[in-house]
């Protein structure tokens, strides 16, 4: 502590005060009765604006080391409690009303008859955290920079995530953010030293689509890539979607991730960078397709490693099959698939994917009560979703927009396979419900025959979808049929599929066509 005294105009002397590591350093005072003794004042500067707690830390000491016997400590004219604790007073606050109160430090004089000296100053106490309110953020684009704008009152000071930004005499203030978060925490505090926090949440609107699949192996053939690049330069489709990973486990260039390089998932079908920057210079959007937990090259080698608990497993602790094959499906709960998965995502997100798609992103369909996931300790619908909310926030900081492909009869039967679709749409910035007509039984949504009324089927079931997501603000971009199975599709099907979507309220679509192979699919250009 290092004291420096000056006269006062009331001949009582004033002591400046530099206290290390507190919260309230204050100029303090001290009292000096007929004999000289001198009293240091600490914690409560005159004006100061605290909470009441604070007022507590106020202490009295001796600055020669004389006698504190003589000392009477009050505020606003009451007596307080104090106790000797070394060579110094402390003082029991009691609990104080929010407002301006008078703080008095006495000396009696020793000797009789004669006046003492005191000491008086005012402060005000302030419990109330400052109320934080702030304007609803629609990013435009996730690439920023985004503006937070929003009021504080009474507030000294504003964190907006990690930027302290100024504050206007009414509370006002405005933050530029370079990247575009999931949400973002603004915290104000006053003099006092109240703190209030609003988690405002960014809201990003999917800019649309008109995309067909792409297989990693398919962009490497020129005869298939040629013919989806000329629907391109055509505006016949404004976006390609390009596997990451397939269904196989393989991903579709030289991964970096430590987990792909591990196991050898990483292939050369394509040279992201090239690829992306080829489309991007064409005005295209990029959406990476992501196969989540049907991987077998995963669940292979953590198999035989040893990590059984990172498979899904049947009921006598083998690998699940379900008619997929050996070791098909890993395990959504594990927090090794689960951050293998976000990593590619984050990966292909930092490379420049403009999406990331997740498929099966789910449990595999099939009875529930035959199938083991170690470690689930929750719902495997909550576990799913949860998952999705943990990929955002690490997809959204690097620019891309996380969608998730969900089975057709989600909305209406999502436990079938573990896709919540109300509580998917919290965490996704879109839906792509697989609505192929071909996929649906005869009387389904109140239509006799879906594969041969592609439009009928289409409408009504992703009505279905926009229905159930209307109040998340999540967009419904369907898969649609561009292959054939029991009736030749060709290009009216397709647009009558498109047709019947954008009826249902979701102009936006994507083509599925395993073999890649599309022609026009009688798209007009736009």
């Amino acid at each position: 502590m290092t004291v420096t005294p000056s006269v006062s105009k009331r001949g009582i002397v004033i002591v400046a005060v530099a206290v290390a590591a507190t919260a309230i350093t204050a100029t303090t005072v001290s009292v000096v009765h007929a004999r000289g003794s001198a009293l240091v004042v600490q914690g409560i500067e005159d004006g100061a604006v605290l909470r009441s707690p604070d007022v507590g830390r106020l202490v009295v000491s001796a600055a020669d080391g004389g006698s504190l016997d003589d000392v009477e400590v009050s505020i606003d004219g009451v007596a307080m409690p104090t106790r000797h604790d070394g060579d110094r007073l402390t003082a029991d606050a009691a609990d104080l009303s929010e407002g301006e109160h008078t703080l008095a430090v006495s000396m009696r004089n020793p000797i009789p008859f004669l006046p003492g000296t005191t000491d008086s100053r005012v402060f005000t106490v302030d419990d109330t955290a400052p109320a934080v309110s702030a304007d609803a953020v629609d990013a435009v684009s996730l690439h920023g920079p985004v503006t937070v704008a929003g009021k504080a009152e009474g507030a000294s000071s504003v964190l907006v995530g990690e930027q302290r930004v100024p504050v206007d005499a009414d509370g006002s203030f405005t933050a530029s953010l370079a990247a575009v978060p999931e949400r973002v925490r603004i915290e104000a505090t006053d003099a006092a030293g109240n703190s209030g926090h609003s988690d405002l949440e960014v809201r990003a609107h999917h800019p649309g689509m008109r995309a067909v699949h792409m297989s990693a192996q398919a962009w490497g053939s020129e005869a298939l890539r040629e013919p989806v690049l000329a629907m391109a330069r055509d505006k016949r489709i404004d976006t390609v979607q390009l596997d990451v990973k397939d269904e196989s486990g393989e991903i579709g260039y030289d991964s970096q991730v430590p987990m792909a390089k591990k196991i050898g998932a990483g292939t050369t079908n394509y040279d992201a960078r090239e690829v992306l920057d080829q489309l991007h210079g064409m005005g295209v959007r990029v959406v990476g397709r992501l196969v989540a937990f049907r991987d077998p090259v995963l669940a292979k080698s953590a198999w035989e490693s040893g990590s059984k608990d990172m498979v899904v497993q049947d009921e006598g602790g083998t690998p699940w099959s379900g008619g997929y094959g050996g070791y098909a499906f890993t395990n959504f709960a594990n927090p090794e698939v689960r951050g293998y998965n976000i990593d590619l995502a984050t990966e292909a997100a930092s490379l420049g994917f403009d999406d990331v798609l997740y498929d099966y992103v789910r449990r595999p369909d099939g009875p529930l009560a035959r199938m083991v996931f170690p470690g689930l300790a929750t719902s495997p619908e909550q576990s799913i979703a949860e998952f999705l909310g943990d990929s955002r926030k690490a997809v959204r900081p690097k620019g891309a927009f996380l969608g998730a492909s969900v089975f057709g009869i989600a909305a209406r039967s999502g436990s079938d396979v573990a896709q919540d679709i109300p509580a998917i749409a919290t965490h996704v910035d879109y839906i792509a419900p697989m609505v192929y007509p071909s996929h649906w039984g005869p009387g389904e949504y109140g239509v006799a025959d879906p594969e041969g009324q592609p439009h009928d089927i289409v409408r009504n079931s992703v009505g279905d979808f926009v229905a159930v997501a209307k109040d998340s603000g999540v967009a419904v971009i369907p898969w649609l049929q561009a292959f054939s199975l029991a009736k030749t599709y060709g290009p009216a099907e397709v647009q009558a599929q498109v047709s019947g979507s954008a009826e249902a309220g979701a102009e936006s679509f994507l083509l599925w066509n395993a073999a890649c192979a599309y022609e026009s699919a009688g798209l007009l250009p736009r």
